[in-house]
């Protein structure tokens, strides 16, 4: 049986089914039925049905799956590839390879625990991307155990490719807290999370100039910042065969002891910045007068207490405000705590001078406030007022920058030394501040 579709002139053509039969020697052909009633749609159905075509209902033989996420996974891949990163991990692929390729994509893509983060592969193109299908937990923390082995070998492939003789390293410190209480490591210091009264460890965060990573250090979590520069510079020296270097890093990471040893062996400048109280030394002996000074530029100066070094001033406006506003903020809020212990003396409720004063002095200490207050108690009465002349001598020095630098006019200017201490400032640490332990 076949379809036969005659045209008409002028309408709408004829449709016939027939069918064809022999006899004797002739073929020939009958009409079965007329199908011109029929939307042409069902017509081509039951000619592809009498061309012996499988037919089957929408959708029965069609099943859809949810799709994975590809798109951003490729982006990641392909940065990666593009830095070359297998190859500084490990030249020859590998298990562990893979697996810690997959675990630097995740935590970029959406950062989780490793089981979470196992679990979250599968509804992305990253098992098929790096070949961790198989990959559970255990073997993620199996890799990462690799991986630390293979850490100073890395590092020494960075700093042969970002570090050059002679440029600038920059070194910054920072905390995480810490939840447990097996890591030997995890003591209790000044928390940079604001997480007082925990366990923390401290990393420090070696970079470049463009505040590139190229190594990194964890250490025991109550170390202050400069203990923890001395060992990079003899790492800088021995490890990565830099002779000669500019080391970068804030006010509290290169102390006068610190600049001391580091000068001891030679070869090494620093860029970094006064403390309040030195800037106010300056300014008491007349070397530095704020109110002549310009905003828009920056000022020299040396003096005998840094032999051997620039100091250049500069002055931010934002910052003074800031500062400005957070002191005023600070001086209110302690009054208004003060008040209330003012208060309970008048009604008979606090009394004695040494009661009175042990609280007053726990709210000034713990706004910092104590230099700018002036406190009268007596047994039955309490008072207290601004120090304005102390306010004043400290507003005076609010957006004031005293950059410190033993790197000479000719190799670097009062501008460029200004803006390289900066970015310590603005944070190479600020990227793996977000690691929670």
């Amino acid at each position: 049986m076949h379809i036969h579709i005659v045209p008409n002139r002028g309408s709408t053509p004829t449709v016939l089914l027939r069918e064809s039969y022999r006899e004797g020697k002739k073929v020939k052909k009958r009409t079965l039925a007329n199908l011109s009633h029929l939307p042409m749609a069902q017509v081509a159905l039951i000619r592809a049905v009498l061309s012996g075509a499988d037919l089957q209902v929408a959708g029965s033989g069609f099943v859809v799956t949810r799709s994975q996420a590809h798109g951003h996974v490729h982006a990641v891949a392909a940065m990666m590839q593009r830095l070359g990163l297998a190859t500084l991990i490990g030249r020859t692929p590998c298990r562990e390879r893979a697996i810690v390729l997959a675990l630097i994509a995740s935590r970029i893509l959406a950062p989780h625990t490793k089981l979470a983060t196992t679990r979250w592969w599968h509804g992305t193109t990253v098992v098929d991307t790096f070949g961790v299908a198989e990959a559970d937990e255990q073997a993620c923390y199996a890799a990462l155990d690799w991986l630390l082995k293979r850490q100073d070998r890395i590092q020494k492939k960075l700093a042969a490719r970002h570090l050059k003789e002679g440029g600038l390293v920059l070194y910054d410190l920072s905390s995480s807290y810490f939840e447990g209480r097996t890591c030997p490591l995890a003591k209790r210091g000044y928390s940079r999370d604001g997480k007082h009264g925990t366990l923390q460890v401290e990393y420090g965060l070696m970079t470049d100039d463009r505040g590139c990573p190229v190594a990194i250090a964890v250490h025991e979590g109550n170390v202050a910042d400069p203990t923890t520069l001395l060992p990079e510079v003899h790492r800088l020296k021995t490890d990565f065969g830099m002779e000669r270097f500019v080391l970068v890093g804030d006010r509290g990471m290169i102390s006068q002891k610190t600049i001391d040893a580091v000068r001891a062996q030679g070869g090494i400048d620093w860029i970094t910045a006064l403390r309040g109280v030195s800037i106010r030394a300056l300014v008491e002996d007349k070397t530095l007068q704020p109110d002549l000074f310009d905003e828009r530029n920056l000022l020299e100066l040396s003096h005998p207490d840094y032999p051997g070094e620039r100091l250049v001033a500069c002055r931010n406006l934002e910052l003074q405000k800031r500062r400005g506003r957070k002191r005023e903020d600070l001086l209110r809020a302690t009054e208004e705590s003060l008040r209330k212990v003012q208060a309970r003396v008048a009604a008979g409720r606090l009394v004695g001078q040494d009661r009175i004063g042990l609280k007053a002095g726990a709210i000034v200490d713990h706004y910092k406030m104590s230099k700018h207050f002036t406190l009268t108690i007596q047994d039955t009465a309490f008072s207290f007022a601004r120090k304005t002349e102390t306010i004043a001598a400290e507003a005076a020095l609010d957006g004031f920058d005293i950059i410190r630098t033993s790197v000479e006019a000719g190799r670097m200017s009062a501008a460029a030394c200004v803006r390289h201490y900066k970015v310590p400032g603005s944070s190479p640490i600020s990227a793996v501040n977000s690691i929670r332990l």
